[in-house]
């Protein structure tokens, strides 16, 4: 409890000092000559990072269950045409998904966490106008205000209602914008099925050069898959509904977004779910740029974890989170960030606390644990 309140104390006071937009910002890609295809750009992240936690959760002998240790978090080149009728983009390399409340896992392709493989994104895009274009391959999501990779967010770690939303998806993918409206529609395999019946949307309006609103939506179209040969792939979440409103205020140095999630999973016979459940939470980003080199974030975040309690397929909702069925979690984090050219460093306090059933947790090494103190400090260069 002494732990929480001086965390509590530490995050507020951050929040209320300047914050920053911690993001970090990808150099403008290297252009190369590649024959027929004309100018290509080269990108990249290489980068590691360390913690220490209490309460450590995993299987023995795995980096979650150390109290300490580091690991690689980005180790990836990106490929792209970003111009012309045909364009494309590729991923490629080894990463990590640090994210609270969960097992901490190394960045190794052929380890459970890395479900999408050494190429994690890679699609091809058609573009006729700059209004209008369509993607097709292995996709981002179009869920949520957090992206996969560490470089791509304000904090190292991933939050909350990151941890319910999918990462990556196949299918094809559909953007057009008209004035202050864009959209783009997705028909995909969700939760990474290899099943294409679940259709994502996502829809902006830019009210002014400062704010902008954004709704998203998941779905499936039919029947999913009770299993699939990939680990990524969890069918609760693909029978499941998604939807989430994001507000984003951005303005000089400050960047403020909260953003709030509304999860619903059917009952299902074939998946052994005896009832319905829903999950649903909100988080605040809040960002500011103290100089051109340094930075810092605050996130704030509530998640209530839905669930069978007691059913015999055990942890329904655990299968997209580590916080046990029929759970509430709070969080704070804190990330300072240093980048200056292709070089950064960043570190980061984090607390989760849950309230759960008796009898239940989502850390320690029993697995009874309802809180869990993390720090990260994160560094390498980004070319």
């Amino acid at each position: 409890m002494k732990k929480a309140w001086i965390l509590s104390a530490a995050v507020v006071a951050a929040l209320a000092a300047p914050m920053a937009d911690a993001s970090l910002n990808l150099p403008n890609p290297i252009e190369v000559s590649a024959g027929p295809l004309g100018k290509i750009g080269v990108q990249g992240a290489i980068s590691g990072l360390g913690f220490w936690q209490d309460n450590p959760q995993g299987v023995p002998g795995t980096l979650g269950a150390k109290y300490a240790g580091a690991t690689i978090s980005n180790g990836s080149v990106i490929v792209q045409k970003s111009s012309g009728l045909l364009q494309f983009y590729a991923q490629a390399g080894v990463y990590s998904f640090p994210t609270l409340a969960a097992s901490l896992t190394g960045a190794n392709p052929t380890s459970t966490i890395n479900d999408f493989g050494a190429l994690p994104i890679a699609y091809l895009k058609i573009a006729p106008s700059g209004n209008f274009s369509m993607e097709i391959g292995k996709l981002p999501t179009l869920i949520g205000a957090e992206g996969g990779f560490t470089y791509q967010n304000i904090n190292i770690e991933r939050g909350l209602l990151w941890d319910m939303e999918p990462i990556v998806s196949r299918g094809i993918q559909f953007n057009a914008s008209v004035g202050p409206l864009s959209a783009s529609l997705s028909w995909n395999d969700g939760y990474y099925s290899n099943r294409y019946n679940v259709l994502s949307g996502l829809l902006t309006y830019t009210i002014n050069s400062a704010n902008t609103l954004a709704f998203y939506a998941d779905g499936p179209l039919g029947k999913v898959r009770t299993s699939a040969n990939n680990a990524a792939y969890t069918p609760y979440g693909t029978v499941s509904q998604i939807y989430g409103l994001i507000y984003t205020y951005s303005s000089g140095p400050w960047t403020i977004e909260p953003y709030f999630q509304y999860m619903i999973t059917p009952k299902s016979a074939r998946l052994g779910i005896d009832k319905n459940f829903d999950n649903y939470g909100g988080s605040l980003l809040v960002n500011y740029a103290v100089d051109s080199d340094i930075s810092l974030a605050g996130r704030v975040e509530y998640l209530a974890v839905g669930g069978v309690p007691g059913e015999a397929l055990e942890s329904v909702a655990s299968s997209l989170t580590d916080l046990p069925d029929d759970s509430h979690a709070w969080s704070l984090t804190v990330t300072p960030t240093y980048q200056s050219g292709d070089f950064f460093a960043r570190a980061e306090l984090s607390y989760v606390t849950a309230s759960t059933p008796t009898g239940t947790g989502f850390a320690g090494q029993n697995g009874l644990a309802t809180n869990q103190v993390r720090g990260m400090v994160e560094t390498g260069f980004l070319f």
